[in-house]
């Protein structure tokens, strides 16, 4: 657990302030709730006096009333609105609270739809799903910052990407109040925010009205109105309307079905733009100063603001909504207004379609940086790392599993990569091997995604990594474990050979075959991937596979994790030792749940 110093302590008193004030907009929306209905109650009362006295002294009162009442609902509404983003902000700094007490397995957005099993090393790490390394960091509302955020993680970014993000990031980090407010405003979506849906809105063809949409509608409201006018002045006879009227039902017949599907289709990309804006408007006054928050900030503030196009659909779509007006709805058809405003939406589309959806793959990236931020603020002993390019490897000190408590986790110090480009992890079983390949990958992969690792140095190449960890037989696909680890080696070997840097992770590699076809397939694939420049960690508890580290020479070492049996109970130190691992647990562990004598 972190001390009681740094986040821990700003999340703690944001989390009273904020709390305090909640209460207390509780307690006002509860007493406007009251005044609201006591008001109303005198609306009625004086209505009741007005109907007995026919008219009197009670009309300005009803009038005085009324007015008062249309004040208390918006005061009321206010309040609703600062209230739910009290409750939001509540929501905000309980989660940072959650992560850094380790509570944070049932919040969050697990990611499991970004699942792939067959990604090389993404279910081996852990990467999405319940208690995964993106459930842990995404602070990302959107779909877009979502996905921006996993592709991150599932593919090893540029050099200099990782260096801008690195800048961004630290910027971010430091600016707590952005980051709380980006989170806040997204949550107001209560998911809503499909960006994907928007995405595929702003994109899609033309819905098919005619060019001359626009122009015909305008003409005929005109003269709808004018003729309708003149008419019930008694200034011409009344049937002088009818032809107007009769070419706007033509062309309302005309347009209606595509009309319709415009204004149909708008419906849920105006609640999703809504909440971008709201985002934008927190963005737009800020002044970055590194370079890619900068690049990002262009694409929202150029020449045509994201902030002012948006609100002019929502004015658009706002008049929809008085077609519904009972009262309105006759002069919304002498006017063609659906028609006319579904025109008018069109044109937007057709003119901002393509910058809207460059403003929502900037604010997910916002989002995406903005969530390794909160890793770096919350974290801020982890580190940085040095990414070489046109090398291997894999340089760590300090080096531990970001997901576990810092106070159970164990650092270690490993280095492959250069000369060594074999390391054999030999040790007993529960010794920990298999989280020591989980905390190398999964610190590779924060960092070649331009996040803070947890290490206290850390200098790493841009590799491909695979791993063969959590491997399962499939029934349905007829296969063992066994084959698919031999499918998983076959897809890293391909790498190599394409000539790419690997980095490979292989858990008690071949375990599933007899160990003599064990120890001949191993050496020819471990053999096979080093001549092709890979690097990896392998780890075994058959000592038989240590002998291939011996083989190859200055090329490989052989390292051990080790268990310690007292008092009848194992230990374990979890720290990695030289050499090969000299005593194994099984028996012990057989003895003392009473299996063997």
């Amino acid at each position: 657990m972190t001390s009681e110093s740094g986040p821990v302590e700003t999340y703690r008193k944001a989390l009273d302030r904020t709390e305090a004030a909640l209460a207390e907009l509780n307690r006002q929306f509860s007493r406007v709730g009251v005044g609201r209905l006591a008001i109303f109650v005198g609306i009625i009362g004086a209505l009741g006096l007005a109907v007995a006295n026919r008219g009197g002294t009670a009309v300005p009162l009803v009038g005085g009333l009324a007015a008062l009442f249309v004040g208390m609902i918006v005061w009321h509404e206010r309040i609703a609105r600062r209230r739910d983003r009290a409750a939001r902000s509540v929501a905000y700094y309980r989660r940072g609270l959650d992560r850094l007490e380790d509570r944070w397995v049932d919040g969050g957005d697990p990611g499991d739809r970004f699942r792939d099993d067959a990604h090389l090393y993404a279910t081996d790490l852990e990467l999405f799903g319940r208690g995964s390394l993106f459930h842990y960091i995404s602070e990302a509302r959107s779909e877009t910052g979502a996905a921006i955020l996993a592709s991150w993680l599932l593919r090893p970014s540029p050099p200099d990407d990782i260096t801008a993000r690195h800048q961004a990031v630290a910027e971010l980090a430091a600016n707590h109040a952005l980051r709380h407010d980006l989170a806040v405003a997204a949550a107001a979506a209560q998911g809503a925010l499909d960006s994907a849906a928007l995405r595929a809105w702003l994109a899609a063809p033309p819905a098919g009205l005619p060019s001359w949409t626009r122009v015909a509608t305008a003409g005929l409201a005109v003269t709808n109105l004018a003729t309708t006018g003149v008419a019930l002045a008694g200034w011409i006879p009344g049937y002088f309307v009818l032809p107007s009227y009769f070419a706007s039902l033509i062309v309302a017949q005309a347009l209606g079905r595509r009309s319709t599907a415009v204004i149909q289709s708008v419906e849920r990309p105006i609640r999703e733009l809504r909440v971008l804006a709201s985002l934008l408007k927190r963005v737009a006054g800020e002044q970055f100063a590194s370079g890619r928050l900068r690049s990002l900030s262009a694409m929202w503030t150029g020449a045509t603001s994201a902030v002012t196009e948006i609100g002019r659909l929502e004015r658009l779509v706002d008049l929809l909504d008085a077609r519904r007006n009972q009262l309105f709805m006759p002069i919304a058809a002498l006017t063609l207004f659906g028609s006319q405003l579904a025109a008018a939406i069109e044109a937007w589309r057709s003119r901002v379609g393509r910058m809207a959806a460059g403003w929502l793959e900037a604010v997910g990236e916002l989002e995406a940086l903005a969530s390794l931020a909160t890793l770096a603020y919350e974290n801020p002993d982890d580190t940085f790392p040095v990414v070489v390019s046109g090398e291997s490897l894999v340089d760590a000190t300090g080096l531990a599993h970001p997901l576990l408590p810092r106070n159970q986790a164990v650092r270690n110090d490993i280095t492959v990569g250069g000369p060594v480009r074999l390391v054999m992890v030999s040790g007993s079983n529960m010794s920990g091997k298999s989280t020591l390949l989980k905390a190398i990958g999964t610190n590779v992969v924060l960092a070649l995604a331009g996040a803070p690792t947890r290490t206290t140095r850390f200098r790493v190449g841009i590799t491909s990594l695979g791993a063969s960890l959590v491997l399962r037989e499939s029934l349905l696909e007829g296969r063992s474990r066994f084959y698919a680890e031999v499918l998983r080696l076959k897809a890293i070997v391909t790498k190599a050979e394409a000539g790419e840097p690997v980095l490979f992770l292989l858990d008690e590699m071949l375990s599933g075959t007899n160990s003599h076809d064990r120890a001949i397939g191993a050496r020819g694939i471990l053999d096979g991937l080093v001549a092709r420049g890979a690097i990896g960690l392998v780890t075994t508890h058959d000592l038989a596979l240590t002998e291939i580290a011996r083989s190859m020479g200055p090329r490989a070492l052989n390292c051990h994790l080790e268990d310690e049996l007292i008092d009848g109970q194992l230990h374990f130190d979890y720290r990695i030792k030289p050499g090969v691992v000299e005593r194994s647990n099984a028996l012990a562990l057989m003895k003392s749940v009473g299996l063997t004598p």
